[in-house]
């Protein structure tokens, strides 16, 4: 019985064909013969990993939307927090060494959306009317930028 059920599984897994969704990538290839083909992404998540012991095959899925925040240091003896990042409506400096710093909010385009200089050790700031999308906020003194840091405004 357990010989039946081994020659059927390896009748099985030897002729299974897999259909997935066609991706465009940045990174990647593809491959196909006569027996199938494979296409792969670089940074695809991985779900599954099968093996009939001469082959190996890991499934993965593409992840359609990234979300990244950075922060660029151009002085690190400079503390600040912003939070919450992604945020939908008040986004908060929260620096201890305030004193003549301002900070400019730019679009991804490099537009200037608010301008100000920070107004103690926690500044709230409104952006609920703003669009969805990625911002950068730099924090200058003394016309030597400090900090830049990317936020994501969500709906």
């Amino acid at each position: 019985m357990k010989k039946k059920a081994l020659i059927a599984f390896s009748l099985i897994v030897g002729s299974a064909t897999a259909f997935g969704q066609e991706v465009i990538s940045s990174q990647g290839d593809s491959y196909s013969n006569s027996s199938g083909s494979i296409d792969f992404t670089i940074g695809e998540v991985v779900i599954n990993t099968g093996t009939n012991g001469i082959n190996d095959l890991t499934q993965g899925f593409h992840q359609t939307m990234w979300e990244f925040v950075g922060i660029d240091e151009f002085d690190a003896n400079f503390v600040v927090s912003v939070f919450p990042n992604p945020t939908q409506d008040i986004l908060t400096i929260q620096a201890t060494a305030f004193e003549d710093v301002s900070y400019v909010l730019t679009d991804a385009a490099g537009r200037i959306v608010m301008k100000d200089i920070l107004t103690g050790e926690l500044t709230p700031l409104d952006v609920a009317s703003f669009e969805a999308g990625t911002y950068n906020l730099s924090l200058e003194k003394d016309s030597s930028t400090l900090k830049t840091i990317r936020l994501i405004k969500t709906q």
